[in-house]
């Protein structure tokens, strides 16, 4: 009974091990997706402010880093604003450009 529970547990542990978001494949998305507005370290590209006439936030910033992270994931797939949705990213990779994103402020 014993070595059942522990096979059970290392089975659970081996299946959720690969499932953590990755801030290195995050960074991939963030440099193809999102560098061009947010700067290359999260910090908002003034052309693209001037153009589209809004105030950008520092992904740095306390008022971003404060934020959820459903409330993150949802401004990725949903867009905010004038802010469009993060074209083609789905499932790991909303999880993986969040971790990116979180990682900016360390």
């Amino acid at each position: 009974m014993r070595s059942f529970a522990v096979s059970v547990a290392l089975a659970i542990l081996l299946s959720t091990a690969g499932s953590a978001a990755d801030p290195k494949a995050g960074k991939i998305v963030y440099d193809k997706s999102c560098k061009s507005c947010h700067g290359a370290d999260g910090t908002p590209n003034p052309a693209i402010e001037k153009m589209l006439k809004v105030k950008m936030w520092d992904l740095k910033s306390k008022e971003v880093q404060s934020r959820t992270d459903a409330d993150l994931r949802k401004v990725n797939i949903e867009g905010e604003g004038k802010m469009k949705p993060v074209a083609g990213i789905t499932g790991p990779a909303v999880d993986d450009l969040l971790a990116y994103v979180r990682s900016l402020a360390k």
